[in-house]
């Protein structure tokens, strides 16, 4: 027995996700069972499910990974609202929030303080956020054929849309170009990520940054929502047209985090997609008297993929995010 109801006209209760659970033609939304509290009572995350009357694959979408990463919701909810089951081939399913306490406090992490996107797959018999990933994993990525994982930045930063993807693989690479980025990084999956899993289990699988945390931001969400389009297009579950960039991607080998050496109150000088030289200025930290007590300059040419805005920092505090193209 897979589904339960808690009260009368409830959403359906599961504790699995199954394709042949949603009749073809219909839209369904449930709640998924990963957890319970400590009153005994499930812990469900929003499940929603579109069925087409053909067959075909399995398009999966998550988005809240990390709590207050919202974007990505608002992307999963106009998707749904767009999608005519009676011309889809397969099915599109999405999570909405999959960190639910983190979504509870409007914070990155779970409720004990770990980063669900390093703890993939989990641990059946583990503490409570290895316990929640690995059923996150088993009740539910596990039946998918491909993934779109939505992110945005972390508080206190700002990102680019950008996507994270394995460009040596052929299909990550389409999924990577459909989303019609900003700019894409060449980055293998091996890092305990939803994405890495994923990708263990041969389930293609991207990661689209979408903007800047607890905030929704239209521009970018229409972005996202085109990239998905696009998506479902190329897997020929629609016959939509597939819609181009507007702009070139920028296409980096590589990237990486730039750190503060001292604490002190932090200046970023430049911009996101900013092309920078080897030994520009790039942020200047200050004491709280004003002095200026460190400088920071590019180690090699690259371009600015995201940045703090937070100008509060620590001994090791993020300053910069660079790609090398």
């Amino acid at each position: 027995m897979t589904s339960f109801t808690n009260r009368e006209g409830a959403l359906p209760h599961i504790l699995e996700f199954l394709p042949e659970q949603t009749a073809k033609g219909t839209t369904q939304n449930y709640w998924l069972q990963l957890a319970s509290d400590g009153l005994g009572e499930p812990m469900c995350v929003p499940l929603m499910v579109a069925r087409g009357v053909k067959d075909g694959p399995v398009l999966g979408l998550t988005a809240a990974l990390h709590g207050d990463e919202l974007n990505g919701v608002s992307v999963i909810q106009r998707l749904f609202a767009d999608l005519e089951v009676d011309e889809l081939a397969g099915t599109v399913v999405a999570i909405p929030v999959v960190n639910i306490p983190g979504f509870f406090r409007q914070q990155r992490f779970f409720a004990d303080g770990k980063d669900l996107n390093h703890l993939m797959p989990g641990n059946e018999f583990g503490n409570a956020s290895e316990v929640y990933a690995f059923r996150l994993v088993d009740r539910f990525l596990k039946k998918l054929d491909f993934l779109l994982d939505l992110h945005t930045a972390s508080r206190g930063r700002v990102n680019s849309y950008y996507v994270r993807a394995d460009m040596s693989q052929e299909i990550t690479r389409q999924l990577a170009l459909l989303q019609n980025p900003q700019l894409i990084v060449h980055n293998p999956p091996n890092d305990g990520t939803f994405r890495g899993v994923a990708d263990d289990m041969d389930i293609p699988a991207i990661t689209l940054e979408v903007g800047n945390p607890s905030v929704y931001q239209k521009r970018l969400i229409r972005s996202g929502l085109v990239g998905v389009h696009n998506v479902l297009s190329h897997l020929k579950m629609t016959d939509d047209e597939i819609v181009g960039p507007e702009k070139p991607v920028i296409l980096c080998k590589r990237s990486f985090w730039i750190y503060a050496r001292k604490g002190g109150l932090l200046q970023v000088h430049v911009d996101l997609l900013e092309r920078i030289k080897k030994g520009d200025l790039i942020a200047s930290l200050r004491d709280v008297f004003g002095r200026v007590i460190d400088q920071y300059h590019a180690p090699e040419n690259g371009v600015v993929i995201g940045k703090s805005t937070n100008p509060v920092n620590q001994s090791g505090g993020r300053i910069l995010h660079l790609g090398i193209e």
